[in-house]
């Protein structure tokens, strides 16, 4: 017994150590945020306050917070239904085995062995030379899906891959039509996975930074409008907005976990 207890506190000190290595650095950014009006980058703190959040809203000397944030969003969400409907259709097609099924598969998956800023310069260098211009929603949107979409085919894969198709058999002797049976059967069932594919893809595009380099045209998302910034903003305003992008994807996590439960439990109860 006493060996075991031994054993299970070197266990927790190591994972205490690993959790406060992960999200050490986060919370202090975080503490650094609520600064005071005179403070800066560095402890000691000089007061407590909410000044720095609100010069987020405020124009700012260098950078431009709250349009590349939109910007971010609008692309993140995109980029997300995108993923979730062709992951979606993908997966139902490889249901049966097609000519160049493989072929298309591993295609897909290349994009995930090639170095990021490689995909980023070869779709910049495409658009350039077809004429056409960079920008974060064409070819922007273009380089994020060579990153998420993969992550999305290899969920949905795995699931059809455990998937028990006597729902779907069921459906088909009760009369049901094939509209029916995917929308009343399959879609209801596959809720949660293709909840989960759309929090992959939102996040993957979210914090992109080297794919969306050479692709995002004269205007920044978030991840480049901050790079841009560490070497010109000397205030905590940069914190406060760290802060507030932590808390938005939190926040986006933890209304996904609660509508994933919804879900099963709404689909355990019906069947």
């Amino acid at each position: 017994m006493k060996e075991n207890r031994k054993a299970f506190l070197i266990c927790s000190a190591l994972f205490s150590l690993f959790v406060l290595f992960l999200y050490g650095p986060t919370v202090t950014i975080a503490i650094l945020s609520f600064q005071g009006e005179q403070g800066g980058l560095t402890f000691p703190m000089r007061g407590v306050s909410l000044h720095w959040y609100a010069q987020l809203f405020e124009k700012q000397a260098v950078g431009d917070f709250s349009q590349a944030l939109l910007r971010s969003l609008g692309l993140g969400f995109a980029v997300m239904i995108s993923t979730v409907v062709i992951s979606l259709m993908a997966g139902l097609a490889f249901r049966r085995h097609f000519a160049g099924s493989s072929l298309i598969f591993y295609v897909t998956l290349a994009s995930l062995i090639i170095p990021s800023i490689l995909v980023s310069l070869g779709i910049g260098l495409m658009f350039d030379r077809l004429g056409w211009n960079s920008d974060w929603y064409s070819s922007g949107f273009g380089a994020h899906m060579t990153w998420t979409l993969p992550f999305g085919l290899l969920i949905m894969f795995a699931v059809f891959n455990r998937f028990n198709p006597s729902y779907e058999m069921a459906s088909d002797d009760l009369g049901a039509s094939s509209w029916q049976t995917f929308r009343f059967v399959l879609l209801p069932l596959l809720a949660p996975s293709l909840i989960g594919v759309g929090l992959f893809g939102f996040t993957l595009s979210y914090d992109e930074f080297a794919r969306t380099l050479m692709t995002s045209g004269s205007f920044n998302t978030l991840p480049l409008e901050l790079f841009a910034m560490t070497t010109n903003v000397t205030t905590p305003v940069l914190y406060a907005l760290g802060t507030l992008t932590t808390f938005i994807s939190l926040s986006l996590i933890i209304l996904t976990l609660i509508a994933v439960r919804a879900l099963r439990a709404k689909t355990q109860a019906n069947l």
